[in-house]
């Protein structure tokens, strides 16, 4: 299985996005688009970062009755992303059904499930999503579920990426955000690592925003990530 370092487009505007794309003159990043950049500019950002030869993750995790995913998901098949995904909670049904509308438009865009999100710890997940048990437990039970639907990974945690792997074999994919250069300031996330603790734990793709976006050299930064993960 192919692994790469993902950098996440966290900007409000297209001119934002491109001013920092047309920094790389040498290689064509793998990136996420995710609700921010999405919601500002629409499908033709993704349009046209797609054209520029990027591979593309377009990370929206929808969740909704398993009707209206289906439908969503028909529609974005035509954007043509080599990513995207929803949430595991939104019930097998809803996964299966994600699936199904994905399918439609006869492209191969690899799917996935969002466990949890890095910026829940344990006791937020019992006390105030009412989920009881351990992380790692649940993490490994709603890969299981996801593998069960059809998907082909999960986001989770880097540090949960091993127990994904020994739930569901090494070819089920895991996607891992909160990642940090060693020394960096944690912010919002909790459950994090360096790329390279993530390659050791078994990290396919590594997802990296503010670490490289807010580098002082971006380039450099990305460079240095794709090494540390890599090898």
């Amino acid at each position: 299985m192919a692994k790469d370092v993902i950098i996440a487009l966290d900007f409000p505007t297209k001119e934002d996005t491109l001013a920092f794309l047309d920094l790389f003159t040498d290689e064509k990043p793998f990136v996420k688009i995710g609700m921010e950049l999405f919601y500002a500019e629409g499908p033709d950002i993704v349009r046209e970062i797609k054209a520029r030869g990027h591979r593309i993750f377009l990370d929206l995790k929808l969740h909704d009755i398993p009707n209206t995913v289906k439908s969503a998901m028909a529609v974005l098949a035509g954007l043509d992303v080599d990513m995207t995904n929803v949430h595991v909670a939104g019930t097998k049904m809803m996964m299966e059904w994600a699936l199904e509308g994905l399918r439609s438009g006869g492209r191969d865009t690899i799917l996935i499930g969002v466990t949890q999100l890095t910026s829940t710890d344990e006791k937020r997940m019992n006390e105030e999503i009412l989920i009881p048990g351990k992380m790692e437990d649940v993490v490994a039970s709603y890969a299981r579920l996801a593998e069960e639907a059809g998907l082909q990974g999960v986001v989770c945690s880097p540090l949960e990426a091993g127990i994904v792997k020994e739930a569901c074999g090494e070819d089920f994919m895991t996607v891992t955000p909160g990642i940090r250069f060693g020394g960096a300031m944690i912010c919002d996330q909790t459950r994090i690592t360096t790329p390279k603790d993530a390659a050791k734990g078994g990290s396919d793709y590594i997802v990296m925003g503010r670490p490289i976006t807010k580098a002082a050299d971006p380039v450099a930064a990305y460079k240095r990530a794709v090494k540390e993960f890599l090898g």
